[in-house]
């Protein structure tokens, strides 16, 4: 990821809950075909905010990572079952990818899936959750900074 920047959030208090959109709601990762998550995250990196591997090589890797933790993969479905959200983090205090469907940025996903995805670590005695951004995605710092994520170090 060129140009990308590090936030971070410290997990000490306690955040407000997740409050989903009507006609969202939550699933476990294995109610969901990989190739659907594979789907979200094309196109929600197609503006160059990051790649993603082919499906073939992507999901194998996802879960034979050491960090993967499949009660960390916080899916939000429309009414159809479809994921129009993705928040897949680490074990290690890590959001590796955030997406929202285009079609459903500005309601309120992404920021649900973050303060589920920070009420989880915090669960977990995890002291911090850090991502990365490209560094021109104005819109993602946005949501992040209003969220208690600050710029750390690389």
């Amino acid at each position: 990821m060129t140009g990308a920047i590090r936030l971070r959030k410290q997990l000490s208090a306690i955040d407000a809950p997740p409050s989903w959109p009507s006609g969202t709601r939550l699933v476990p990762v294995s109610a969901i075909d990989p190739a659907d998550l594979h789907a979200l995250l094309l196109a929600s990196y197609a503006n160059g905010s990051g790649t993603v591997p082919l499906l073939g090589e992507w999901w194998p890797g996802v879960t034979a990572d050491d960090e993967y933790d499949p009660d960390l993969v916080f899916i939000a479905t429309g009414a159809s079952g479809v994921p129009v959200g993705l928040a897949l983090c680490w074990n290690s205090g890590f959001i590796k990818d955030l997406a929202v469907a285009g079609h459903m940025r500005g309601k309120g996903i992404g920021e649900a899936l973050l303060r589920t995805a920070f009420a989880a670590f915090r669960q977990r005695g995890i002291a911090h959750v850090d991502l990365k951004v490209v560094a021109d995605n104005a819109t993602a710092i946005r949501l992040y900074h209003r969220l208690g994520m600050i710029e750390a170090p690389l």
